[in-house]
């Protein structure tokens, strides 16, 4: 997904100009002062909860901000975001969302799981890209989950892919207005992308080694 999306940009980058785009944008949004980080992460999370992926404002961020503030950026942006559909379905548009995600079987299999495994459920479909960004974050508001620790987990658990897509997004922007290679940034990338990859593949098997004693438990 990473991949695709650095090289799209960099497609972009070359036939739309981009880099000019971005600079202006940047421009625009660090002309506002103080409020510019603030104005990013209001748009950013009215996105999230109208259930707009968030992957191009999240390349954005590193692509204006850079790899620091624009991770903790994106980080605070992408969880509020989180936060606030989550409380839709809680407690503003229960009945519209259960009707909304009732006829998605992959919701029925996260309230399952989420029943059978509690909150690590939170942590575990944050790291492994089981379910869509937007089921994730109404379908959670629908379990029994508490509000606190979906937020902490949501948080901590969001980090690795954020600084992944921030600094990623960084270090290409970098290499076109530089005409070098950024390599501590590409270092930096590198280094997250295999501890995810061993997060994730840990967290795959912690998944589903649930399901199976559950299985165990009702043989005859």
């Amino acid at each position: 997904m990473l991949g695709l999306a650095l090289i799209a940009m960099l497609v972009a980058a070359k036939v739309f100009g981009l880099g000019a785009r971005l600079g202006e944008l940047r421009t625009w949004i660090l002309g506002l002062g103080a409020w510019g980080p603030v104005v990013f992460i209001a748009l950013y999370a009215l996105a999230v909860v109208a259930a707009i992926p968030g992957s191009v404002l999240t390349i954005a961020a590193g692509a204006m901000f850079g790899s620091v503030l624009g991770v903790g950026i994106v980080s605070i942006a992408s969880t509020l975001g989180a936060a606030l559909a989550f409380a839709v379905a809680r407690w503003f548009a229960r009945d519209s969302v259960a009707r909304w995600l009732s006829r998605s079987e992959k919701f029925a299999k996260l309230d399952r799981m989420t029943n059978e495994n509690g909150a690590i459920m939170v942590a575990i479909t944050r790291l492994v890209p089981l379910f869509p960004f937007t089921l994730l974050n109404y379908g959670f508001g629908l379990t029994r989950v508490p509000f606190r620790t979906y937020v902490l987990w949501s948080w901590l658990c969001m980090l690795p892919g954020t600084i992944l897509y921030v600094v990623g997004a960084d270090a290409v922007t970098k290499g076109l207005a530089e005409g070098r290679v950024p390599w501590p940034l590409v270092g930096v990338v590198g280094a997250v992308a295999v501890i995810l990859f061993f997060v994730v593949r840990r967290a795959r098997h912690a998944l589903k080694a649930p399901a199976v004693s559950t299985n165990e438990e009702n043989e005859p």
